[in-house]
């Protein structure tokens, strides 16, 4: 109980020094202050993973993994956005679409692969409700395809761009899907979102199997989950100069910057997946997963689009051959993988060998 309580207060701390450190920022210069920013702005990812798990536990699967899908779209649109404004010329024109595409990379590769892998070494098997994961896949290839790769075969405007007109009609029709899988994960059709393990004894599981969640704590939480992502957006925003300064001085192409916020913005969720596996959860992580990948497109395209219509940003989304081969071996691989209701080893070892390769071309093109 006590280790409970220490743990509460930590993740109370850290957001709050980070907020104090970040306003720190306008009377200090950066550099080595940076290196302090970064570890406070890692605390602060890792206290937002707390108080979304604490709400999860409360809420319910599949409602917990939409509210921290949720929370970090908030983060990686908010991040993206005032990079957009507050940048000059075409430097961001294709930051949305890295973006957006390293972190269906990440998420489909990288997060799923490790949860297969670390699953699979501790458990062998897991198994998970086939209907949720065929539901969030056919999806989420339909969203992938209209703003990754249709861009490239309209003739209305060059180079990978929608006009003004056919952005926004595909920001919406994303957003309309969206809301339709959020519809079917909580209120049509949450059995498919929930393990068949869990199915018996949803009501009766506790946090960290020990202690059930206070109103009180709920409260707490939900007020500490804001103030962490919040900080979280606001220093990533600080140290984005720095990022890209480290990309460009490694020789590596502009779109690593994609890379870079894919990772801040999914570290969370991450965590949270690669937990739940851990605790023989896979479809938690599943649901983390595919969610997130989700609303990475159905909610942060649309509100980067109209932002940039009504802004006058030019926004590149079509990705190269090469990513869309990488992106459509990834999306027939996880197909094929997850088709039977259960993970294996081996699985989890392909998806991260083609998350290697990705990265490596990213940096190494």
């Amino acid at each position: 109980m006590n280790q409970h309580k220490y743990l509460r207060y930590w993740t109370i701390v850290v957001p709050l020094l980070s907020w104090l450190f970040y306003f720190g920022s306008f009377i200090f210069s950066l550099g080595y202050y940076s290196i302090l920013l970064t570890i406070l702005l890692l605390g602060s990812v890792l206290t937002a993973v707390y108080h979304s798990e604490v709400l999860a536990h409360h809420l319910g699967e599949p409602f917990g993994t939409l509210l921290l899908a949720f929370a970090m779209t908030v983060i990686e649109v908010g991040l993206i956005i005032s990079i957009m404004l507050g940048a000059e010329g075409l430097e961001t024109i294709t930051l949305a679409r890295d973006t957006v595409f390293a972190a269906v990379m990440l998420i489909l590769n990288g997060i799923i692969g490790i949860c297969i892998v670390i699953g699979s070494i501790r458990y062998r098997e897991q198994a998970f409700t086939l209907k949720g994961v065929s539901t969030a896949l056919i999806t989420l290839t339909a969203v992938v395809v209209f703003v990754l790769i249709l861009p490239n075969y309209t003739v209305s405007h060059k180079g990978g761009e929608y006009t003004s007109f056919q952005l926004l009609f595909i920001a919406l029709l994303c957003l309309t899907l969206y809301l339709g899988f959020t519809m079917v994960q909580t209120i049509r059709h949450r059995s498919f979102f929930i393990s068949p393990s869990d199915k018996a004894k949803e009501k009766t599981v506790e946090y960290e199997g020990k202690v059930k969640v206070s109103r009180k704590q709920m409260y707490i939480s939900s007020f500490m989950l804001i103030v962490s992502l919040s900080v979280v957006v606001l220093m990533a925003k600080l140290l984005s100069r720095d990022v890209e300064y480290l990309v460009v001085a490694v020789g590596a192409p502009r779109s690593a910057v994609g890379v870079v916020i894919a990772g801040i913005v999914l570290l969370p969720e991450a965590l949270a997946a690669i937990r739940a596996a851990r605790n023989d959860r896979i479809q938690t992580s599943l649901n983390l997963a595919f969610g997130s990948a989700l609303a990475s497109i159905g909610l942060s395209i649309p509100a980067i689009a109209i932002i940039s219509v009504m802004s006058g940003i030019r926004m590149t989304l079509g990705i190269d051959i090469k990513s869309t081969v990488l992106l459509g071996l990834s999306l027939f691989i996880i197909t094929i993988s997850l088709a039977t209701g259960k993970t294996n080893i081996m699985q989890g070892f392909v998806l991260i060998g083609i998350f290697m390769i990705y990265l490596f071309i990213t940096i190494v093109p």
